[in-house]
C-alpha cells in the first residue's frame, strides 16, 4: 500500500489531500448524523472504516489514472489496458501485428461481442495496419463482429483508462461455446511470424556429411 501511494503521489500529488477530503468528509456526515439522532459517538465509531474505506477507494481510482499516465505512448501500451479486463474477454499477450519500422501494434481479444482489434500508434498510421488485420480476421470469421479501436489520445481515439471499460461495453451476440469455436479459429491464423533470414532454407538444409563424420 506504501508503494502503491508513493507511486501515485509522485504522479498526482493532490491524492494526500483527495484522500484526507474523502476521510473527513465521511467522518464529519457520520457525527452530524449521531447529533441528530442523538448518538453521536456511535455513529463516529461506525463511520470511522466507512472513512478509511473511502480514502482508500480515491487512492485507487488516482494510482490506476496514474499507471496509465506512464505507459501512455509508449509502444504495448493498448496491450496492458486490454489485459487490465478481470473477465469475459480472452486477450492475446503478444500483438497480432506489427510494424517493425513505426513499432504500431494490432491487439486482439475475444469475448461474447466478437473479436475486438486495438490499435497502438499513431492516428493516421495504424488505420492500415488495423483494416489488414480486419479482413484477415473476417475472411476467417465472417459472420462474427469485429470491433476495431485505436487507443490514445489523439482524435477519434480511446483514451487508455477508458479502453477496458470500452471494451466490456460491447453487446454479447454469442454464447461462450461460440466463443470457444472462435478462439480456436484464431488460433489458426497465428500471430506475428518472424520472416526467415535470407540464403539457406533451414527446412531444405541437408547435414554435411564429411562435417559429420569428423572430415
Amino acid at each position: 500500500m506504501r508503494q502503491v501511494y508513493g507511486m501515485t503521489k509522485t504522479a498526482d500529488p493532490s491524492v494526500t489531500w483527495w484522500m484526507l477530503g474523502v476521510f473527513v468528509g465521511v467522518l464529519a456526515v457520520a457525527l452530524l448524523i449521531g447529533v441528530l439522532t442523538g448518538h453521536p459517538i456511535y455513529l463516529t465509531v461506525i463511520g470511522l472504516p466507512i472513512a478509511v474505506l473511502g480514502a482508500l477507494v480515491v487512492l485507487a481510482r488516482k494510482a490506476e489514472a496514474a499507471a496509465y499516465s506512464q505507459i501512455e505512448g509508449r509502444p504495448g501500451a493498448a496491450g496492458a489496458a486490454l489485459r487490465s479486463i478481470r473477465r469475459g474477454w480472452d486477450i492475446d499477450e503478444q500483438p497480432v501485428a506489427v510494424d517493425a519500422r513505426t513499432q504500431d501494434s494490432v491487439f486482439r481479444g475475444v469475448g461474447r461481442a466478437g473479436v475486438v482489434l486495438v490499435g497502438d500508434g499513431a492516428p493516421h498510421r495504424i488505420g492500415k495496419l488495423l483494416e489488414a488485420e480486419r479482413r484477415k480476421v473476417a475472411r476467417v470469421l465472417p459472420s462474427v463482429p469485429v470491433h476495431v479501436m485505436q487507443a490514445g489520445s489523439g482524435e477519434g481515439q480511446v483514451p487508455l483508462k477508458s479502453l477496458g471499460r470500452r471494451v466490456q461495453r460491447l453487446k454479447p451476440v454469442m454464447t461462450k461455446d461460440e466463443m470457444s469455436q472462435v478462439q480456436r479459429r484464431l488460433k489458426a491464423i497465428g500471430g506475428i511470424r518472424m520472416p526467415v533470414p535470407k540464403g539457406v532454407d533451414p527446412l531444405r538444409a541437408r547435414p554435411d556429411r564429411k562435417a559429420s563424420r569428423g572430415r
